[in-house]
């Protein structure tokens, strides 16, 4: 029988919104004083209960604003569930906001051995695997560039070689195989899939169905905070992808085109000629006509005369 190593019972995620802005501090207490601040419960995630053995890797699947990152911010420490509990044994190395330790000002080396302490490695540790961090983030000589010139893509793969370099029990991952360019995901996602080779349980959020197929041995799907599927990857995949996939794909009708008539080869279309706008030039150039000839008759009776 594997052994447990998280278990997630009846847990539930509040958030109080303020119904009214609050801009200053000055005015809070001052509302808070009057007893004039009102709150409005939101409800991220409620009644989510699952356990995970050792060596499993669970997929979490669901529509933006589920509650997947918030579900692995309370596993990894980083929140405090509102009701419920949560024991996790083991230790773990949370990938949830790559690079969200840098300081701008800082060069890239620097934040290594920061971002490193962020995560409770040793200096000792960070010594000896300084440059296999710097080769596998394949920054170069940008390591010694502060953090403030970075591109979003290079801040990311910095964090995830520093994530990565240490081998947790737990490891948990949220969206974080989609970083950098097309070589580097394919870099990365080889790393973790080591990771797996050697029996470490695994968080893994994502909104690639395949991806999830490819990693996960078993997976749930969270819908609006509640827990609404739990089963064999491969199971749980098919209905996600029916369910919520499929629902989301309109259809839009397509406009009808207005048909133009072709012509024989070697002929030119005319376009036929308004006839009320023939008909008041007609009446135009009558009236003119008109008035030219009797100009002329009244000046032949003058010059007669």
């Amino acid at each position: 029988m594997s052994k447990e190593v998280i278990k997630v019972d009846n847990v539930g995620m509040r958030f109080n919104l303020m119904e009214k802005k609050v801009d200053n501090l000055k005015e809070f207490f001052i509302k808070f004083i009057k007893n004039e601040i009102r709150y409005q419960e939101f409800w991220a995630l409620r009644n989510i209960s699952f356990k995970v053995n050792k060596g499993d890797r669970l997929g979490i699947l669901g529509l933006n604003g589920a509650g997947k990152s918030t579900l692995l911010k309370i596993i990894a420490g980083v929140l405090k569930a509102s009701e419920g509990e949560i024991n996790v044994k083991g230790k773990i190395v949370p990938l949830l906001e790559l690079g969200a330790g840098f300081d701008a000002q800082y060069t890239g080396a620097e934040n290594i051995y920061l971002y490193g302490a962020v995560l409770g490695y040793p200096k000792e540790f960070i010594n000896e695997r300084f440059n296999e961090i710097v080769e596998f983030s394949e920054l170069g000589d940008f390591i010694n560039v502060p953090v403030k010139n970075y591109s979003s893509g290079m801040k990311a793969r910095l964090g995830f070689s520093i994530a990565t370099i240490m081998e947790p029990e737990i490891l948990i991952l949220d969206e974080v195989l989609s970083v950098g360019d097309a070589k580097f995901r394919k870099k990365s996602e080889k790393r973790i899939l080591d990771m797996f080779d050697k029996g470490i349980t695994v968080l893994f959020v994502s909104h690639s169905v395949e991806q999830i197929r490819r990693i996960c041995s078993r997976a749930i799907i969270l819908d609006k905070g509640c827990l609404v599927a739990d089963g064999p990857v491969e199971e749980i995949c098919n209905l996600y992808e029916e369910k919520y996939i499929e629902e989301k794909v309109v259809k839009k009708p397509k406009k009808k085109k207005k048909k133009k008539k072709k012509a024989a080869a070697g002929t030119e279309l005319i376009q036929e000629p308004d006839k009320t706008a023939i008909q008041e030039t007609t009446k135009e150039a009558e009236g003119g006509a008109d008035t030219e000839s009797s100009g002329i008759s009244e000046t032949d009776k003058t010059d007669a005369q």
